[in-house]
């Protein structure tokens, strides 16, 4: 267990000069105060980051995003390390680890969907990753000696209603759980949540038949033909997270901000009304991660100045 006094000495250090970043991204007129500082989900970089974790992470946060979500990884535990030695990793490069991605059942591939191609052009071996249903405690335990607030089910099964309502059974005993460990469990949606089933979508369901709070992925639910702001009004304050990403005119292949569809002004003048305390910029699987990152933080800074 991670010494609580070390993990609040850091945290402290690591909030003063998040402040101090914080101004200096917001000098000028300031439009939309009090937004959390710009995180990245590392999802992004999965083709590279376990390359070389430290120097990725030293150009991560160079490019000036200050908040790190994970997510899987090729390699045993967080991208080959401890979740200690990780964390040690992010608070030497200036970056605060907020949160991290769990599947909620066992991994399948979708009907029809291929694994993802690495660098090499080959499809690449996906290895066995651990989740909420089968693996629930070992994982939530695993995240609070990390010191990480929130704890993310990236996925899970809701095919049928059988499947539906194992996964909200698995989503309530792992909020439970996160509770008395002292975390947040939220939930992470695509946009086949949004399909209504019998008079209801899924994410009707998760809203109502579970207290967990949400990452809301934008550019999925605006694939989904749903507005996040009139989201933010009808469940204030449950959206604690967003996944920031842009689409292109087909709703199909994701973009870096504020270069597709995707109307990020007024989805974040309502962070306020959405609950928002961390926002993660993601692409998947971008053919350069880097320069995706960059053009997403240069928008991103007009959109809320």
């Amino acid at each position: 267990m991670l010494n609580r006094r070390h993990f609040i000495k850091n945290s402290t250090t690591l909030s003063v000069a998040g402040l101090l970043f914080q101004r200096k991204l917001f000098s000028g007129n300031m439009l939309i105060p009090g937004l959390p500082l710009p995180g990245i989900q590392l999802f992004t970089f999965f083709n590279v980051l376990e390359n070389d974790v430290a120097g990725n992470l030293k150009k991560i946060a160079a490019i000036g995003y200050k908040e790190i979500e994970s997510a899987f990884s090729r390699k045993p535990g967080f991208y080959g390390f401890s979740a200690r030695e990780f964390n040690t990793i992010l608070n030497d490069n200036g970056l605060s680890w907020k949160s991290h991605h769990v599947l909620g059942a066992p991994f399948r591939m979708p009907p029809g969907a291929k694994p993802p191609a690495g660098p090499d052009g080959k499809p690449i071996s996906i290895p066995p990753m651990k989740n909420l249903r089968d693996n629930m405690q070992e994982l939530i335990d695993g995240i609070a000696e990390a010191g990480i607030p929130y704890l993310v089910c990236a996925t899970t099964p809701f095919d049928n209603e059988e499947e539906l309502k194992k996964s909200i059974d698995t989503l309530n005993k792992s909020n439970e759980a996160c509770k008395k460990a002292g975390l947040v469990l939220a939930y992470h949606n695509h946009d086949a949540e949004f399909l209504p089933v019998n008079g209801k979508t899924t994410y009707d369901r998760l809203l109502t038949e579970t207290d967990v709070v949400m990452e809301l992925d934008l550019a999925w639910v605006v694939k989904a033909g749903v507005d996040p702001v009139s989201l933010f009004k009808q469940h204030a304050g449950r959206f604690h997270m967003w996944h920031v990403k842009d689409l292109d005119k087909t709703k199909t292949n994701p973009l870096p901000v504020g270069t597709g569809i995707v109307h990020f002004k007024n989805i974040f003048e309502n962070a306020s009304v959405s609950g928002l305390r961390h926002f993660f910029v993601e692409h998947d699987m971008p053919d350069d991660p880097f320069a995706s990152i960059t053009t997403s933080m240069e928008n991103i800074k007009k959109i809320i100045q």
